[in-house]
């Protein structure tokens, strides 16, 4: 039986030290803050992030080092037979299209899931792919179920305040002056590739519900699972713990048969719309 090791990087969520606990290798993403390079969780954390990103500074994101990733690729096909690499969406970095090129070196014996997650489905996809290999499954078996599933996800994110998307130039200044005179909540969806708009609410109740209303939808229309019976249900947000637990309440009334997983947001999509931020996210069971 082939001994298949799972990678990773950070904007799964997957902390180093749940890394280590489950037996999966996190590459941490690198940052730019006014042109200095730091580590998520090596030399960054989530409150130095969040710190820096109030202030004003310049905040960047940047993919993985090529030589981090094919270090570390080495390192684990000294004890494995072969590895699964899950990066974060090829639609939001090009890390995953840089792995791909890499792993063309490595004889198929690294395999390469470009199954368009990121974050808390994103983080779904790797121990789902942990749980196929510990079953014995070859790494090319593991990347075409992860492959055959990579449209059964959905997230949907409220954004507090449109500074950083105006920021990165994601919306016009002209948008972001008029939103932000409308105290309009955006609700943006993730169900693939990319970051879109989804729709627009004036408080934060009418977001929250409106992101519960899609998930409800999408487990009945996309799914073909009204209970979602056979779905994960994530809830990810950026900075405020307290503000997600509440939230977490709120959709545990609507679902209350479902354990609701909360989670950080990926530090490489809260660059781009900030703190305050919530997220619900479903993702189908194998």
């Amino acid at each position: 039986m082939s001994r298949v090791a799972i990678v990773t990087d950070s904007n799964s969520g997957i902390t180093q030290a749940e890394g280590a606990r489950y037996g999966i290798s996190v590459l941490p993403m690198p940052f730019y803050i006014n042109d200095e390079m730091y580590y998520e969780e090596i030399n960054l954390s989530q409150e130095q992030f969040y710190e820096k990103l109030l202030s004003g500074v310049d905040i960047s994101t940047s993919m993985p080092l090529v030589g981090n990733v094919t270090e570390l690729w080495d390192k684990l096909l000294q004890e494995y037979d072969e590895i699964v690499h899950i990066p974060m969406s090829s639609g939001l970095s090009s890390a995953c299209e840089t792995a791909c090129m890499l792993a063309q070196e490595y004889n198929g014996k690294v395999q390469v899931v470009n199954n368009q997650r990121i974050s808390v489905t994103q983080r779904q996809s790797v121990f789902d792919a942990k749980m196929l290999a510990d079953q014995g499954k070859s790494a090319a078996e593991i990347c075409d179920k992860l492959m055959e599933e990579k449209m059964q996800s959905s997230i949907y994110i409220m954004v507090d305040t449109l500074r950083f998307l105006k920021k990165g130039g994601r919306i016009t200044p002209a948008a972001a002056a008029l939103g932000t005179l409308l105290k309009i909540k955006p609700v943006l969806q993730i169900q693939g590739e990319k970051l879109d708009a989804f729709a627009k609410a004036r408080t934060v109740k009418q977001a929250k519900t409106i992101m519960i209303d899609a998930i409800q939808k999408d487990f009945t229309e996309r799914f073909g699972d009204a209970s979602g019976e056979n779905m994960w249900l994530e809830i990810a947000y950026t900075k405020d713990y307290e503000a997600a637990l509440a939230f977490r309440d709120e959709v545990a009334l609507r679902f209350p048969n479902h354990e609701i997983v909360v989670n950080p947001l990926s530090l490489s999509v809260s660059c781009h719309i900030g703190p305050g931020a919530l997220a619900l996210a479903c993702s189908h069971k194998l």
